[in-house]
This record gives C-alpha cells, structure tokens and sequence, in this order.
C-alpha cells in the first residue's frame, strides 16, 4: 500500500497535500519547523528534523514509506540532499516537486550571484535602501553592511534583538505570499528601495517583487540556487500523482540534479 512521505514548506507542497487527500493516498506532510505558524494542511503533519540521514532512514523503515516526494524550497539544500541520500540507502523511490528557476526578461537589470557572500560583495559600498527578500536565516552575511538601510519581508515576527542592524536600519513588514506586482510595486516605492536582493526561487507566489523592480530599473542581485544530487523532478502535481500510480513520470519531466 502507499504511504507517501511528503517534505513540505512551498505552495506547491501545500497543492499536492490537498490532491493527495482528495485522492485518498495515504501521507504525512513533514515541516522543518522553521515557521512559527505553518498552514494547516490536510494531512497528518510532523514538524522537525530527523536526526540527519539515519534518523530519516529509520522513519522511512518505521513507518512504511513507500514514495518521498521533495516539495521543500529550492534553498532547502541540505534537507534535499539527505533524502536524496537516505531513500537511496532505504531503497524508496524519491521525486522532486520542483518548480522552475525565474529567467530573466527584457528590461531586467539582474547580477548573478551564486551565494549570500556573494550578494552581500554586490552591493554598493555607498548607502543605498535595499528590500533584502531572502528569509530570516540569511540575514548574516549582510550583517557587515551597515551603511545601508533595509526593507525586510519575513513570514514571522522576529525576536528582538535578533536582527544584525540597529532597529533604525530596518523597516519590517510581516506577511505571507502571494504578493501581486502592484503590491510589490506600492512597498518599493513607499520605501524608497533602490535594490533588490532575492533567492532564485522560482514560482509565482513572490515572483512580484521582480515585476515591481523592473517597473522601477531597479538592480537585482540573484542568488542562484545551491546545487543538488540528480534526481527525478517535476513541476507539476498531476505528474507526481501519476507517478505515485504508475511509478513514472512523463517525458516532459526530467531527471537532474540542479545546475
């Protein structure tokens, strides 16, 4: 019988939860616990680490897991390499539900960049007003920028003093996607943002903000995403469901690791 293992946090996650229990198929939605308030799912939900590789072998073997699907955020790397690593150990098949990496378009003005360090050296050394949208946990490597003043959007209230710049450096908005293009375009402006840091996430939950930034010419600096193992990948979550059934995936769909 299958008994999917699904490793959650992105929308598409949240979509293949709900076709999983329209369907009936049996699963268990797995939260890091990073967020202090997750979304309600309709599944049975876990939130927390395994205990590394083995931890997630011995959950797999415990509880019967026939199917892992990877639907964590493409910047989740070290959670996607260890269930690439642990279901090969466990022999349980596993599949990516990954979405595209944004490209950009005609009047973009981005700056490659292949990590945070990387994105923090980008930036001008004069003063500038940043939205720096690239989570909470990678607030750090900008920590040494404090000439600049930064426009953060986090999902959750962060603790005081938690942040790495004085107050008076930081306006704060606390929210939770999807943001539209004319919102974005309306926060940039009321904040006088002059550049923009973003993870190549992909999707079109947060893709607003690089509408807005090219409205305004604005730079962005985009981290590119981390590489991972290859493995199968998919965008789209009828082909996950048909892979749950048939145990393939259609030739559209690849199988790679990321670039």
């Amino acid at each position: 019988m299958t008994h999917v293992l699904l490793l959650g946090g992105t929308t598409g996650a949240s979509q293949l939860a709900q076709a999983l229990h329209q369907a009936g198929v049996p699963a268990v939605f797995s939260y890091a616990g990073v967020t202090q308030a997750p979304l309600a799912q309709p599944l049975p939900v876990r939130v927390g680490g395994f205990g590394g590789v083995p931890g997630l072998v011995q959950y797999l073997v415990d509880h019967g897991i026939t199917h892992v699907v990877d639907a964590t955020h493409p910047f989740a790397a070290q959670m996607s390499r260890r269930a690439c690593e642990a279901c090969a150990m466990a022999g349980v098949p596993l599949l990516a539900l990954e979405r595209a990496p944004w490209q950009p378009g005609p009047g973009d003005r981005w700056i490659d960049v292949p990590d945070m360090a990387a994105a923090a050296a980008a930036l001008p050394a004069e003063a500038t007003r940043v939205f720096l949208a690239v989570g909470r946990k990678q607030l750090q490597a900008f920590a040494g920028l404090g000439q600049h003043h930064y426009l953060l959007r986090l999902v959750d209230d962060p603790e005081p003093g938690s942040l790495p710049w004085p107050d008076a450096a930081v306006d704060l908005e606390v929210g939770r996607g999807p943001f539209s293009a004319e919102h974005d375009l309306a926060l940039l402006r009321a904040h006088r943002v002059q550049w923009l840091v973003a993870k190549n996430a992909g999707g079109e939950a947060t893709r607003g903000k690089l509408d807005a930034a090219r409205a305004l010419g604005l730079p962005v600096v985009m981290v590119q995403r981390p590489a991972l193992p290859q493995r199968a990948r998919t965008e789209d979550v009828g082909a996950v469901m048909r892979w749950l059934r048939h145990g393939v995936l259609p030739s559209e769909d690849v199988s790679a690791g990321t670039p």
